[in-house]
């Protein structure tokens, strides 16, 4: 049973996105793994950028100081 979890920054992601990233997953597990659909778990959690770093640096101090 694949259990795939994605994190993404909290960014107003929406329920249809949500569902094609889902769906999209499944098919790529089920084609590359050969994994059935009913078994595959797809979780997608939601990180706020204060709790996302990159290079030692939060995200959201990052995007503000590039959108100045």
């Amino acid at each position: 049973m694949p259990y795939i979890n994605i994190k993404v920054t909290k960014e107003n992601l929406s329920q249809k996105q949500k569902a094609k990233i889902i769906e999209g997953v499944t098919a790529v597990i089920e084609d590359v793994l050969d994994k059935k659909k009913r078994t595959t778990v797809i979780i997608i959690d939601e990180v706020d950028t204060d709790n996302w770093g990159i290079q030692g640096e939060q995200v959201s101090i990052r995007r503000q100081r590039n959108n100045e």
